[in-house]
């Protein structure tokens, strides 16, 4: 199993990398986010997984181990493969995942392409004991549904729910209360 790559980033589409280490190109699979933060020619290290089916090998990359061992819960479910585990990381943080899940919060799910409202009930069920482990469920439902409020307010002033999503990615934590986050995702998406 390959667990580390360590190397420099030779190209890059919208859904892959290809990173060269030592005269060997590995192509690396990750979500939009990790991808657009790197840069041709640059040094590149990622936690992978290597997902084994009968016409290919995947290599599944992050820039934790945190990150990894979610993605590696997600695929554990029946029915959830290694690209709609990506898409499920592709809206969130792990951590706001968790805690969706933590709470049973389906809803959440549901907003990625492929994942109906039964998949979404199933990844909570299977797996939200595992995430109630890991989670503060005291401050988990408050958390989900300001971030919630984020999103509706950015998307009824004409932003997308991806664009929204995107920008409350990049507010610091350190920026509490639904509408200092607002402001500052505005701020965000006005650099844009």
């Amino acid at each position: 199993m390959i667990a580390h790559i360590s190397g420099i980033v030779r190209s890059r589409t919208e859904k892959f990398v290809v990173v060269d280490v030592n005269g060997i190109g590995y192509k690396i699979f990750s979500t939009p986010e990790i991808l657009a933060g790197l840069a041709l020619d640059m040094p590149a290290s990622f936690f992978t997984h290597l997902a084994v089916r009968e016409d290919a090998l995947d290599l599944y990359g992050f820039l934790s181990s945190g990150d990894q061992e979610f993605f590696e819960m997600l695929i554990s479910v029946s029915g959830i493969g290694p690209k709609s585990a990506l898409g499920i990381l592709s809206i969130a943080s792990a951590d706001t995942l968790a805690q969706a899940i933590g709470t049973g919060d389906t809803g959440y799910l549901t907003k990625v392409s492929g994942i109906g409202r039964k998949t979404a009930e199933k990844i909570v069920l299977e797996l939200r004991d595992k995430m109630r482990a890991n989670v503060d469920m005291k401050s988990a439902p408050g958390a989900l549904r300001a971030e919630g409020d984020v999103v509706l307010a950015l998307q009824s002033l004409g932003y997308s729910q991806n664009e929204a999503r995107d920008a409350l990615k990049e507010v610091p934590g350190d920026i509490i209360g639904t509408n200092a986050r607002i402001k500052e995702a505005l701020k965000i998406l006005g650099q844009k």
